[in-house]
């Protein structure tokens, strides 16, 4: 069995506006929305599955920011800002049957709305804006920790990636992070440090800024995405990430979603 035919992005209104929807397992039962019999299963299994939306409703948003204060509350963190309707910004969100369990911002390099990373390392991103290069960053990650899963992460920092590089063209990724985090998304990613640690007061801890050129991002995917066999062997999450025909459908069905 394929990894395509385990998890599918929506290609049809009959997902209404799910973007994709991603297993709890990377090896659970077919899921192809073209076979019949996989439609049916679909229906006994839906407890097994999350859903993507963006979050753009109201009452997501506001699901969104309850469990980014919930999960850094959790790590001893505060949080001074909710999740907003911005054009700049753009929320996703997994769904369970309970509710949001995991969501990510990707933030755009704008004059309305600016970017968070300004407040800490203005000099590093006007660096790379004097370069010419289009920079966004991922803020707000936040995963319920009863529905951890790889699958789960990769399809947020995924669709994530999508919006950022394939419609909006931009070239950098930025992100701080905890410094007690870099190893996982320098092994799992390939982010590199691109500033001095420094300390954050919107979230009292310290914090350190990652870069990722989306380019590199990009050959990654096509070497490794959706290939979730290699998993096992391979230190990185590009595997879980969705293959390279999957990619085109969830861009088509972000750009129809608007």
């Amino acid at each position: 069995m394929t990894a395509l035919a385990r998890r599918r992005p929506i290609e049809t209104p009959i997902g209404g506006d799910t973007i994709a929807t991603i297993p709890r397992h990377p090896h659970p039962v077919g899921l192809c929305l073209e076979d019949p019999q996989a439609r049916r299963l679909r229906t006994a299994a839906q407890s097994n599955l999350f859903k993507v939306r963006l979050a753009n409703t109201e009452a997501r948003r506001e699901s969104a920011s309850y469990l980014i204060e919930r999960r850094y509350a959790w790590r001893g963190y505060s949080v001074d800002d909710d999740v907003q309707e911005m054009p700049s910004r753009i929320t996703i969100a997994a769904h369970d049957t309970d509710g949001i369990v995991g969501t990510v911002t990707v933030g755009l390099d704008s004059e309305e709305g600016g970017l968070f990373i300004d407040g800490l390392y203005a000099e590093e991103a006007n660096r790379l804006r004097m370069q010419g290069r289009r920079i966004a960053e991922f803020t707000k990650l936040a995963v319920d920790n009863n529905s951890h899963s790889k699958p789960l992460l990769a399809a947020l920092f995924h669709i994530a990636y999508i919006c950022a590089r394939r419609i909006h063209h931009c070239t950098d990724l930025l992100i701080e992070v905890n410094p007690r985090h870099v190893a996982f998304y320098r092994r799992m990613l390939g982010f590199e440090p691109f500033g001095e640690m420094r300390g954050d007061p919107r979230v009292g801890a310290p914090a350190l800024l990652l870069r990722m050129c989306l380019e590199r991002g990009q050959q990654e995917i096509a070497r490794l995405g959706g290939k979730v066999e290699l998993a096992a062997t391979t230190r990185s999450l590009y595997p879980y990430f969705f293959a390279p025909r999957e990619e085109l459908m969830i861009e088509r069905r972000l750009r129809a979603i608007g």
